[in-house]
């Protein structure tokens, strides 16, 4: 009962007061218990004080066991020790035996080796003067392995003079082989019958000698095959790089002349594989020297030449002996340019791309070592491709030079011959001279490729960017453009920018001419940079170039808005010479909103058939950023609107809000139409709460316009209050009103408008707030601020004018404010 209490437990057992009458049984029977226990505890005591007497015995009698047993432990050890005695006492004479036995058979072996070192050292010294190279070669195998019994005694005086004696035999031996060797290529092969087969039992003793014998003997025919070489070629007559075929010419024939000869030579000696890297490496020289001390700079065709023959010579060498296989063709990487397939790019392509970037860090240290190391075993992978050629890299800028004179001159024919139409039928509406530029420099890059992958290649990437940057330019120079005035200085663009169907397909075709360039400069620098050597691909780059194409899609783009607002100039000046205040009766949509309908029914459909989506969804951004502001500010250009004549505008409004929304059905390009008609919806939702401002009663004016138009400013609503026709006494208690209760936000509603999302290219930096021009202080911060207003891309010149003017109206001095107090 551990979690009870004593308490607990007698409310428990005696929880009344009738069960008190068994206190007394109760007391008894615990009595008897603890009676039971003690007694239990007694007996444990004695018996516990028993049993320790008990293990103290026992201990005592387990410590004795433990002695006795040591002893019979040491006792059988002594006995181990005198019987290893007794045993080595009766071996000992058993063992002298066994190792006498040893030395004896040691000694005869010794001595029966080395009477055969004796006997056929001088065999061998015998068949040595004799010239005997076969019987030679196999004795020189045999004195090589007794040789190499005796390498424990080779301080023994007798052992030390047989192994000098072997020396100056094998010396002998050398000397005799190459003094004969020295007779080949002399035309005594012709003359002595044997003497081929002599030297190639000769070839038999080289390979039984020291393995830098062989070498020594391969360089010394190498060099002597070459000496005729150098001799011919250094010569003021053949030391022209216009000569160099006859270079190679002269080795090939040299090969196939003596192919039956050099059989002589075993397989494994590589001998017309050594001897055409001895040929090359002399040849770097020689033509590295020419191109060095040539006091012009050589004839581009001369040069391209003598680099092709030499290309042409060293994949012979590489499919002849192996070693330096190419990579990749390049002219299949070259062929993707401008067909969209590097653009799906593999994963094992890019995986290979990092593997060679790796592989080429990692050898860049042992690369020169392993160029000049003298190979000499079969299948050594000698690269022989760049071995010559290498030499042309630091001469060929002469070549890049060439190729850009020529990629220019073909620029500006193509330009000059570009017709800046399409033929029927074409597929992607661009310019032919784009497509013809890329063949060009397809051509060019393959022509490069095939000589060099180095430098020149890189620098000729570099001669295909200015190219392309430069029919960037040419582009932009076609686009119209506008005249100049101080319309034009006030707002940093060409001003009014007149533009006819024709000019509007143009601008469409230079658009897609540049969105072709841009993708497919990609391409080419894709394919570039697989080609090229891997320590430079990290320098292919194309965006630069992008840019630029990307900034004449821009221009382009804002161009077209640009020729669509002038075409609109007309509609919006016919707008304001309506007498809005005496209408008598509303009626049909105005003849200005026919005319805008017009002009879009004319236009919309032919750039919506030339131009991509996502350009002709910011053309529309574009264009509605520019209308709806405009159309707003130009309600404000009316004399005075009537009642009737606010509710005949609010019409037109509509009928051009209608108008504006059918504009993607129109292009047939609907894929952005929902932001389109919201942000359509916004702008000309504004005009229609001006004009219902205007139709408000004069008493509730004020709070229509801070219901409707929460962002306008004093300065508007006493040009709405105009508008309505109001005399300045009326119109002050109602200005008086408003600002006592003040409008939401004083920033100039007219010109404030929604900026549409730039296309997929950079555009110009961000427009600066309209506002923001009030705050100018000279006529120079004011032309700056301007000019900076034309760079921009995001909104339209009349706005831009508009907002420049508005801001120096408010100015009570500054340079524009004469015009307005006229």
């Amino acid at each position: 009962m551990d979690k009870s209490s004593t308490l607990e437990y007698i409310n428990q057992m005696f929880p009344t007061e009738a069960s008190l009458s068994g206190v007394e049984p109760l007391m008894q029977k615990i009595k008897s218990e603890i009676n039971h226990v003690d007694s239990g505890i007694l007996a444990a005591v004695r018996q516990q004080s028993n049993s320790g007497t008990k293990a103290k015995e026992d201990l005592a009698a387990a410590t004795c066991a433990v002695e006795e047993l040591m002893y019979k432990i040491r006792e059988i050890k002594s006995k181990a020790e005198q019987s290893e005695t007794m045993v080595q006492e009766i071996c000992r004479d058993i063992k002298k035996l066994d190792f006498a036995k040893k030395h004896v058979t040691t000694t005869i072996t010794a001595l029966h080796r080395l009477t055969m070192l004796v006997s056929a050292v001088e065999q061998l010294q015998v068949m040595a003067s004799k010239r005997q190279y076969k019987e030679a070669a196999a004795q020189l195998e045999a004195v090589n392995q007794l040789c190499s019994h005796f390498e424990a005694y080779r301080d023994i005086p007798k052992i030390t003079e047989l192994r000098e004696k072997f020396k100056n035999i094998k010396q002998i031996l050398k000397s005799h082989v190459f003094s004969d060797f020295s007779s080949l290529g002399t035309g005594k092969e012709t003359e002595e019958t044997n003497l081929l087969q002599h030297l190639s039992d000769a070839c038999l003793v080289v390979d039984s000698l020291e393995p830098s014998v062989r070498e020594e003997l391969v360089n010394n025919f190498c060099s002597r095959e070459l000496t005729s070489y150098e001799q011919i070629f250094e010569g003021a007559e053949l030391a022209k790089l216009d000569k160099t075929e006859r270079r190679y010419a002269w080795i090939k024939r040299r090969i196939r002349t003596n192919e039956e000869i050099w059989k002589i030579f075993p397989p494994s000696w590589h001998v017309p594989y050594r001897l055409c890297i001895q040929f090359c490496k002399k040849t770097r020289k020689q033509l590295e020297e020419i191109l060095d001390n040539m006091k012009e700079k050589p004839d581009v065709g001369t040069l391209l030449m003598a680099l092709q023959r030499t290309l042409e010579f060293e994949d012979e060498l590489a499919e002849k002996f192996g070693g330096g296989t190419r990579s990749r063709e390049i002219g299949n990487e070259i062929e993707e340019i401008g067909t969209g397939q590097s653009s799906s790019q593999s994963i094992s392509d890019i995986r290979k791309k990092y593997e060679r970037k790796l592989a080429a860090h990692q050898d860049s240290g042992t690369e020169e070592h392993d160029r000049n190391k003298d190979l000499s075993v079969p299948g050594a992978g000698f690269n022989f491709r760049g071995i010559i050629s290498s030499c042309f890299e630091p001469h060929l800028i002469i070549y890049v030079e060439l190729e850009e004179k020529t990629l220019m001159e073909n620029l500006e024919k193509l330009v000059q011959e570009e017709t800046w139409d399409i033929e029927e039928g074409s597929q992607n509406n661009v310019l032919s001279s784009s497509m013809q530029l890329f063949l060009i420099i397809k051509r060019s890059l393959k022509r490069c490729s095939a000589l060099t992958k180095n430098q020149t290649l890189f620098n000729l990437f570099k001669v295909f960017q200015r190219i392309l940057k430069a029919y960037a330019t040419k582009l932009f120079a076609r686009l119209p453009r506008g005249g100049t005035g101080i319309v034009a200085a006030a707002t940093g663009m060409d001003g009014q920018i007149k533009t006819s169907d024709r000019d509007e397909r143009v601008i469409c075709y230079i658009v897609n001419s540049a969105e072709y360039c841009h993708k497919t400069s990609g391409e080419l620098a894709e394919s570039v940079s697989k080609i090229i050597d891997s320590q430079l691909a990290d320098g292919v780059d194309m965006s630069e170039v992008q840019d630029e194409f990307s900034a004449v899609i821009t221009r382009a783009l804002v161009t077209l808005v640009h020729g669509l607002e002038t075409k609109f100039d007309a509609e919006m000046a016919a707008m304001t010479r309506v007498l809005w205040g005496t209408l008598e009766s509303v009626g049909d949509q105005s003849e200005y909103v026919n005319g805008i309908n017009m002009i879009l029914t004319s236009s919309i459909p032919v750039l919506g058939s030339l131009l991509s989506p996502i350009y002709f969804q910011f053309f529309l951004d574009k264009l509605a950023s520019s209308l709806g502001p405009r159309f707003y500010a130009n309600i404000f250009k009316c004399k005075h609107i009537s009642e009737t004549g606010a509710q005949q505008m609010l019409l037109d409004t509509q009928a051009v809000k209608t108008i504006l929304l059918e504009i993607p059905a129109l292009g047939r390009q609907t894929s952005g139409a929902a932001s389109y008609s919201k942000f359509v919806s916004r702008e000309m939702s504004k005009a229609e709460a001006l004009l219902k401002v205007i139709l408000s009663p004069v008493d509730s004016v004020a709070d229509t316009y801070r219901a409707l138009l929460p962002e306008g400013t004093p300065m508007e609503f006493q040009r709405i209050l105009e508008l309505k026709g109001l005399k300045k006494a009326d119109q002050q208690s109602i200005l008086d009103d408003l600002n006592k209760h003040g409008p939401g936000i004083t920033q100039p509603s007219v010109v404030q408008s929604v900026v549409p999302a730039a296309p997929p290219a950079p555009i110009a930096p961000a427009i600066p707030n309209p506002a923001s021009i009030g705050l100018i202080g000279s006529r120079e911060d004011v032309l700056a601020r301007a000019a900076a207003l034309g760079r921009g891309a995001a909104t339209t010149g009349f706005k831009r004018f508009l907002a420049l003017t508005e801001a120096a109206k408010d100015r009570k001095d500054g340079p524009f404010r004469k015009l307005f107090n006229a």
